[in-house]
């Protein structure tokens, strides 16, 4: 498994496979501009409602209507509970930059409790995107591609995460043979 000369191997580091780093690195890439777009469109929306997004393709497929409806907002859950302008009621999109940010950087770390945080904070971000989903076909009777796209890059987010922490396991198991 890698050359027995590396630094990872005299150290005894374990080090991810460079597919699971890019892997990590593009989903999070694509999802952070997905979500900073998304930011973009529900300001430009909220102070002019004159704006036409480019992913505001027809009627029933309007991004700007999702970001810009109560539920763009802390889930359509925050408002209600604290207040349309409280401090913790941020767009989704917010939420989705810091989930991002947050995945590349824990991943740097190679044990079991940072990568069982990346796969809990992945479930949740995959909830979240099952629950806006039901919320976008359903309720809001829309489809927003960009809101579609972030549900696809978290699924394959939590793909990657569920990688790592099996090939994380299989690494510190042969470690202590």
């Amino acid at each position: 498994m890698g050359n027995p000369n590396s630094a990872a191997a005299t150290t005894g580091k374990i080090q991810m496979p460079i597919s699971h780093r890019l892997a990590r690195w593009g989903l999070c890439f694509i999802g952070t501009v997905l979500s900073v777009y998304a930011l973009y469109v529900e300001t430009s929306k909220e102070a002019n409602p004159q704006y036409k997004a480019m992913c505001d393709i027809g009627e029933s497929m309007s991004c700007s209507k999702v970001f810009t409806s109560k539920y763009g907002r802390g889930f359509g859950i925050l408002g209600s509970i604290l207040g349309d302008h409280h401090i913790l009621n941020q767009p989704n999109c917010f939420l989705g930059v810091i989930f991002y940010i947050l995945q590349v950087a824990i991943a740097k770390i190679h044990t079991l409790a940072a990568t069982n945080f990346l796969l809990m904070t992945s479930i949740l971000s995959n909830v979240g995107s099952v629950y806006l989903a039901y919320i976008l076909y359903f309720v809001l009777e829309d489809f927003c591609l960009v809101c579609v796209s972030t549900y696809i890059v978290n699924a394959l987010l939590l793909g990657v995460n569920v990688l790592k922490w099996k090939y994380l396991s299989r690494m510190l198991s042969k470690k202590r043979e």
